[in-house]
């Protein structure tokens, strides 16, 4: 899927395409309706550079812990 965000909104932001990925990438993360996985994708860097992003902005890295069955 892509999502076009028009030259003026970008303007207006004050942001280049990439600050708004990264942006939304941030959010969706702190929200955590993304993994770190998916936000870094979406962000356009990898994983590592990702955690220090959030880091820097402290917000927490959160990562799943698997169920036990039974537990």
């Amino acid at each position: 899927m892509s999502f076009i965000v028009a030259d003026e909104v970008l303007l207006a932001a004050q942001m280049s395409e990439e600050e708004l990925r990264e942006e939304v990438a941030v959010m969706l993360f702190a929200r955590e309706r993304l993994t770190l996985a998916q936000a870094a994708r979406l962000a356009g860097q990898d994983v590592v550079r990702f955690q220090h992003l959030l880091v820097s902005r402290n917000i927490p890295l959160r990562y799943a812990v698997p169920k036990i069955a039974g537990r």
